[in-house]
């Protein structure tokens, strides 16, 4: 991706189970762990914006208790060990509030299968860190993160976040 901020650029709108601040970067194979709630290509702004609208109220980050199913294999030739997350309404609802805020937006979603319906939420193992079968799982907060800052694809960088009752949310003014 080039640095033209005016154009399309990668996110995706995460809940940290390990911390991870706004504006803290990190690399690629680095991330803390998280639940990836949606992928997709949208100038910067539009999508701070965009996914700002899917909490345009008090109660639209709520803390969610979730709990960790069996191990699978995703990606490319199931060369990604994750953990999923077992059927949550509540979780299902968050995905779905924030895909139709940033259609409605005009982002260009990622992987489409992957979403509503097909929306299979996990959390990645990161080397020797990990969730654990039958772990209940605390999310507290909702993070955009950009997928290349600067047009670096080796980073990635914490943009926004938002946490229950933080209708602003918190956004980096880079």
């Amino acid at each position: 991706m080039s640095g033209d901020h005016g154009g399309l650029q990668p996110f995706v709108v995460v809940a940290f189970v390990e911390p991870a601040g706004v504006g803290q970067r990190f690399g690629k194979r680095h991330w803390p762990l998280h639940v990836t709630l949606l992928r997709f290509d949208m100038a910067p702004e539009a999508a701070v914006l965009a996914v700002a609208g899917a909490f345009s109220s008090p109660q639209a980050v709520e803390p969610l208790r979730v709990r960790v199913g069996k191990d699978a294999d995703f990606g490319y030739r199931g060369r990604v060990r994750v953990s999923l997350v077992e059927e949550d309404a509540a979780l299902q609802a968050l995905h779905d509030r924030i895909r139709q805020a940033v259609e409605a937006a005009g982002g260009r979603i990622h992987s489409p299968q992957h979403t509503g319906r097909g929306f299979r939420p996990h959390i990645s193992v990161q080397g020797g860190r990990r969730v654990h079968e039958g772990q209940e799982v605390l999310l507290e907060s909702v993070s955009l993160v950009h997928m290349a800052p600067a047009g670096d694809a080796e980073w990635r960088l914490p943009v926004a976040a938002w946490r229950a009752g933080d209708v602003e949310g918190t956004v980096s003014r880079k």
